[in-house]
C-alpha cells in the first residue's frame, strides 16, 4: 500500500490537486486542538480497570472541572514526536503501531516482488475466456480477499490496463472493469476482517483484540459482496444486450480502438509456478497464524510485527531470492508504507494534545451526555453518519482509525454499546466513502486509466452505495439491540 500520488487525466483532477494531503489536515487538526485547550474547560473523570476492555475506562457521573493546562507552540511541534512516545516518559504511544506497519510492508514487498498475487489474478483472469460473464464473480471475490486481509487499494493500478481489454473484448465496457477491480477491493476494506490498516490498528487505538466483532464484520464482507457482485453483474449483462445502455456509450469505439489495440498479446498472460502457489499458501497461512496469535495467545503488535518479519525471509528463501535481494526488497516495501506509519503518529499527537491539554474528558463528557441519551440503534447510526463525514476530512483509514477511536470507542461504554460495534462502524464508513473520494490516488487512478470521468463513476455506483449503507445500517442496528 503507498500513499504517492500518481500523474493521471480526470474531470476530479481539480479536486484532488487543490485539496491538501492527510498529512497537513492532522497537523492543521493538532494546531485546533491546541487552540482550544485554551478555550475549552479542562476537566477529568475517574477511571477504574476494565477486565473486559482490558484497560481504565471512565467512569460515567465522575466528570469534574481541573486546573487548564493549555497547549502552547512547543507542545503543538512535540505532538507529531509524541503520538509516537512520551517524549518525558518515554512510554509508547503509537510507535508500536508503525513499527508493526513498517515491517507489514517489508512482508508486502517481499511477497509482491515474487508476482505470485499478480500472476494468480491474471492466471484466473486467462481461464475464463469463454465464460467472462463469469469472471465477474471471481475476479471480485480474489479483489475482495486482498481488501479484507491486507487492505489492498493501490495494489490494484497494475490491474486496470490488463482487466479492461479483457471485458472490452466480451463485450462491456469500461465501467465493468473498473467497478471488477475498485468495487472488489473496495468491499473487502470495507469488509476488513483481518485488515491491518483499518480493523487491527482501529481495535489497538479502541484498546481492544481486532477478533471482537469478527461475525459482524464477515456478514458485512460477504453479504455487502454478494450485493456488489450482482450490482455489476446486471449492469454487464445490460451493456452486452444493448451497448447504447452503457453509461460510457460515448466513448465505446474510442475506448476499443485504445484498449484492444494490443490486445494480440493477452494470451501470453503468466501461469502460477509451484513456487508462487507455495507462495500463496505461505502468505494465507500468514493471516491465519496472526488470528491464531491475537485470539488465544495474547499476541499484539510487537509479537504480529515479528511474525511478519519472519514469513517475509521464509518467503524470500522459497523464492530463492539473494541476500542483498531480499533485504533491499523488504526495505523498498517498509519505505512504501512510511507515510502510513507518519500518518499513525500524526494522527495520534491529536489524541495526545487534547489528553495534554485535559480537554479529553471534557469532549468525551459533552458528546456522552448527547450521543448517551439515544437509544441503541441511534447511537451506533449516528456513530456510522459521524465516520462517514470524518472519512471525507481524514481519507487515510489508519490516520482516521488512530485520530476517532480513542474518543468515539469509548461513547459506546455510555451507552451500552461494545467498542467493537463502533470498530465495524468506523470500518464500514471509510469503506463506503473510499469508493468514491475524489481525493484518494486509488479511485482518480482507477478512473483515469479506465477513462471515466468521475460524475460518470458517481452515476454509475450511487444505487450501489445507498444499498450498502441501508445494509450496513441495519446490520449495525441488528447488532446493537441483541
Amino acid at each position: 500500500m503507498s500513499n504517492q500520488p500518481i500523474s493521471h487525466k480526470s474531470d476530479a483532477k481539480g479536486i484532488a490537486s487543490w485539496f491538501p494531503s492527510a498529512y497537513t489536515i492532522l497537523f492543521f487538526l493538532i494546531i485546533i486542538v491546541a487552540a482550544l485547550s485554551w478555550i475549552i474547560p479542562a476537566g477529568q473523570y475517574d477511571r477504574v480497570m476494565s477486565d473486559s476492555v482490558g484497560r481504565e475506562i471512565a467512569v460515567p457521573g465522575t466528570y469534574q472541572t481541573v486546573d487548564p493546562n493549555p497547549q502552547g507552540f512547543m507542545d503543538v511541534m512535540l505532538a507529531p514526536v509524541a503520538g509516537f512516545y512520551d517524549p518525558d516518559s518515554y512510554a509508547a504511544n503509537a510507535i508500536d503501531v508503525s513499527l508493526f506497519v513498517l515491517f507489514l510492508g517489508g512482508f508486502l514487498g517481499v511477497v509482491n516482488a515474487t508476482k505470485s498475487i499478480d500472476t494468480g489474478i491474471q492466471t484466473a483472469m486467462r481461464r475464463m475466456k469463454g465464460r467472462e460473464i463469469w469472471m465477474i464473480p471471481l475476479l471480485m471475490t480474489l479483489f475482495a480477499i486482498g481488501g479484507t486481509t491486507y487492505g489492498m487499494a493501490e495494489e490494484t493500478l497494475a490491474f486496470y490496463a490488463l482487466l479492461i481489454p479483457v471485458v472490452l473484448a466480451a463485450d462491456f465496457d469500461a465501467i465493468t472493469g473498473v467497478a471488477i477491480i475498485m468495487i472488489g477491493a473496495g468491499i473487502g476494506t470495507l469488509g476488513s476482517t483481518i485488515n491491518p490498516f483499518a480493523t487491527v490498528i482501529a481495535s489497538n487505538a479502541a484498546s481492544i483484540p481486532f477478533t471482537d466483532g469478527m461475525a459482524l464484520r464477515f456478514i458485512f464482507l460477504i453479504g455487502g459482496l454478494l450485493i456488489s457482485i450482482a450490482f455489476v453483474m446486471r449492469y454487464a449483462a445490460r451493456v452486452k444486450a444493448d451497448p447504447s445502455r452503457s453509461i460510457v456509450a460515448a466513448q465505446r469505439e474510442e475506448n476499443r480502438n485504445i484498449f484492444l489495440k494490443n490486445a494480440d498479446g493477452k494470451d501470453s498472460a503468466p501461469v502460477l509456478t509451484g513456487t508462487q502457489k507455495l507462495i500463496l499458501v505461505l502468505f494465507f497461512a500468514t493471516f491465519a497464524v496472526m488470528i491464531w496469535g491475537v485470539s488465544s495467545q495474547g499476541w499484539w503488535m510487537a509479537r504480529m510485527g515479528a511474525l511478519f518479519f519472519g514469513m517475509a525471509i521464509v518467503i524470500g528463501l522459497v523464492a530463492r531470492m539473494g541476500e542483498k535481494q531480499l533485504t533491499t526488497t523488504f526495505v523498498d516495501g517498509a519505505k512504501d508504507l512510511l507515510g502510513v506509519a507518519l500518518v499513525i503518529g500524526l494522527a495520534r499527537g491529536i489524541v495526545v494534545v487534547m489528553e495534554q491539554g485535559l480537554i479529553a474528558d471534557t469532549i468525551l463528557f459533552s458528546a456522552a451526555a448527547t450521543l448517551g441519551a439515544l437509544s441503541n440503534i441511534a447511537f451506533i447510526n449516528v456513530m456510522l453518519w459521524i465516520e462517514i463525514a470524518m472519512s471525507f476530512l481524514v481519507p487515510s483509514s489508519s490516520g482516521l482509525a488512530v485520530l476517532s477511536m480513542p474518543i468515539l470507542a469509548p461513547l459506546g461504554d455510555f451507552a451500552g454499546v461494545n467498542r467493537d460495534l463502533v470498530v465495524t462502524a468506523y470500518q464500514s464508513a471509510s469503506g463506503l466513502v473510499n469508493l468514491i473520494t475524489p481525493t484518494s490516488a486509488v479511485v482518480i487512478g482507477g478512473l483515469a486509466i479506465g477513462r471515466i470521468s468521475f460524475d460518470k463513476w458517481i452515476a454509475f455506483i450511487w444505487p450501489l452505495l445507498l444499498i450498502l449503507t441501508l445494509f450496513i445500517s441495519a446490520g449495525l442496528s441488528i447488532a446493537a439491540i441483541l
